[in-house]
């Protein structure tokens, strides 16, 4: 958790989601001001699909992306982690929060490494 929290990549990706995220709301504001100054229902309706599936096509695309970062950098994460693990020649290495007692704690290796 440590390491996560601390990588560059991991806070860099919460700060593109944060941005993505104002943006969608900024769409989702615009979108409402249209439909709301539209007087047709028919219109109002079209517009209001036209804009539903957009914003589901932009969350969509924004999941996926995201997923597909965070897979990543997961991945980067991981081969760290066995790299400190060969390195110190540790057969296991267990989350702190699964360990009661005892063991070496790699996690400021794994920190500096990851960064």
């Amino acid at each position: 958790q440590q390491v996560v929290n601390s990588s560059s990549q991991v806070q860099a990706l919460k700060k593109e989601q944060q941005t993505k995220a104002k943006e969608l709301v900024a769409f989702v504001e615009k979108a409402r001001k249209e439909v709301a100054a539209t007087t047709d229902s028919k219109k109002k309706q079209a517009l209001e699909e036209k804009y539903n599936k957009e914003l589901n096509a932009k969350k969509d695309a924004m999941d996926k992306n995201y997923t597909a970062k965070l897979t990543a950098i997961d991945t980067a994460i991981s081969a760290k982690v066995a790299e400190q693990a060969k390195a110190g020649n540790y057969d296991v290495v267990l989350a702190k929060g699964v360990v009661l007692y005892g063991g070496t704690d790699i996690t400021e290796a794994v920190k500096k490494a990851v960064k």
